[in-house]
């Protein structure tokens, strides 16, 4: 495509980013989908684990293939859900909370070096493009279907 499309923009912004999430993670022993996964559970409480697919925008077969994956390696446990019989509660072992520090370090690190390229009026602007976006696929406005 010759033009710029938004669409376009988005996708290649997130690769970059992703891309440099995972080169980071590598430092950690981590990989950018575990430390996502780490910093969705609560680090007191734990989470629910049927909380954690939608929370993180995951289908339930991927996230099943990380939880396994980071509770082999130590950084969590599953427990019973005191409220619920049947759920279960994810919650971070120590190593899985020292692991949760260094992702969001790397986070903060890269949002505070985008805050010190960017205005802060552009800031609040890209997020509130970023909300509009949003609200016009969840409220289904972009495609919609028709009846034949």
């Amino acid at each position: 495509m010759k033009d710029l499309t938004i669409d376009y923009a988005l996708r290649a912004t997130w690769q970059a980013v992703s891309k440099m999430y995972n080169e980071e993670a590598k430092n950690y022993g981590l990989t950018m989908a575990i430390g996502f996964t780490l910093l969705s559970i609560d680090p007191k409480k734990g989470t629910p684990s049927t909380a954690l697919g939608p929370k993180m925008g995951m289908e339930a077969t991927s996230l099943s293939r990380i939880l396994k994956n980071i509770e082999g390696k130590g950084y969590i446990q599953r427990k019973p859900n005191p409220n619920d019989g049947r759920g279960v509660l994810i919650h971070l072992t120590a190593l899985g909370l020292e692991k949760r520090e260094e992702s969001k370090s790397v986070v903060l690190r890269f949002n505070e070096v985008v805050k010190e390229h960017v205005e802060e009026e552009d800031l609040q602007s890209f997020f509130k493009i970023v909300e509009v976006i949003n609200k016009l696929i969840s409220d289904k406005k972009v495609y919609i279907k028709t009846t034949n």
